[in-house]
């Protein structure tokens, strides 16, 4: 069991003033990696008009870029809430970048009101992800975000 309170306060030692969004992010996937089990993939997705590019990750290679149309990820940006997903071949639009991934739990992350990437992890465990770790993760992107999106400087 993963907690998720430590996790973040983690998360925002490991960032505290460091102004990089790029080093932030790759540090950061790499604490949930090192962190969650059962992963194969943890990482970060940065929007770009109606796109998401990929951004710092751990995992195997993946999607460089995914429409906001398709996906887990999309879905978040187009809905603004997190995505639970418990059997990603059930998902209508699933995009496999890894066909090892069974399930998928994806968080928006935001500038103010604003959408500018998604937190998504796979695992190769089919129902890996609960409500607790979607709430967790939930919990750990609004304790990051006002660090990495905070100036123009990072974007």
């Amino acid at each position: 069991m993963v907690d998720y309170r430590s996790l973040a306060q983690q998360a925002e030692s490991l960032i505290s003033g460091v102004p990089h969004l790029i080093a932030n992010l790759s540090n950061l996937s790499a604490l949930i990696m090192d962190a969650v089990p059962d992963l194969n993939w943890a990482g970060f997705y940065l929007l770009d008009g109606e796109t998401l590019i990929l951004g710092p990750f751990q995992g195997k290679p993946a999607c460089i870029e995914i429409p906001i149309a398709r996906g887990v990820c999309g879905a978040a940006v187009r809905e603004n809430k997190a995505q639970l997903v418990k059997d990603v071949h059930a998902f209508c639009g699933h995009i496999a970048c890894d066909g090892a991934s069974r399930s998928e739990l994806v968080v928006p992350l935001h500038a103010g009101d604003r959408i500018v990437g998604v937190l998504d992890l796979d695992s190769p465990a089919l129902a890996r992800f609960t409500e607790e770790d979607r709430d967790g993760m939930t919990l750990l992107a609004q304790t990051v975000e006002p660090m990495l999106f905070s100036n123009a400087q990072n974007r």
